[in-house]
């Protein structure tokens, strides 16, 4: 017995369908509503009102990139996994690139990055998934960010991400 308070893995995985605008230029984080129904958050860790109080308005999680963040409710090893789709450019991007975030607002330590990948346009559509594990701590959030090298914003229309927090001895 491990004497954990949530034995067991414990899962956050949130989907945002709705699209939105990425800006040419640096990395962006990905923005996930608090109430869609295709996410799942039953360990508390993609909540508005946030572990260091910060509250996001439930109108506002669109304009605001702390509800990209995932909060881990516990240390371990963790397992996220991304799925990626753009739509279709309206100017030519010659690269896209996604990587997962340790505290990417600087809110306790610099930016620590992880699974960056730069990627080439395909012929068809841009869509893309992936998984990396590290290790997870509670009060150190994660997030997705995207990034694109076309001269115009283009267009997020679907992506998740997904935290799987499994007990590490």
């Amino acid at each position: 017995m491990c004497g954990c308070i949530h034995p067991g893995v414990l899962v956050c995985s949130l989907k945002r369908d709705i699209p939105q605008e990425i800006e040419p230029g640096g990395y962006h984080i990905v923005r996930f509503p608090f109430s869609d129904d295709e996410s799942y958050d039953a360990h508390a860790m993609h909540q508005s009102i946030q572990p260091d109080a910060f509250v996001i308005n439930d109108d506002g999680w669109d304009d605001d990139d702390r509800s990209g963040l995932i909060w881990p409710t516990r240390s371990g090893w963790g397992t996220l996994h991304a799925l990626i789709q753009w739509g279709s450019p309206a100017a030519t991007a010659t690269e896209y690139r996604d990587q997962f975030v340790r505290d990417p607002l600087g809110l306790f330590a610099p930016p620590d990055t992880t699974a960056t990948d730069h990627r080439a346009p395909s012929p068809g559509g841009q869509y893309w998934s992936k998984t990396h594990g590290i290790f997870v701590h509670p009060g150190v959030p994660l997030a997705l960010r995207v990034a694109h090298n076309a001269p115009i914003p283009l267009a997020l229309t679907l992506a998740e991400f997904k935290l799987a927090i499994h007990p590490a001895a």
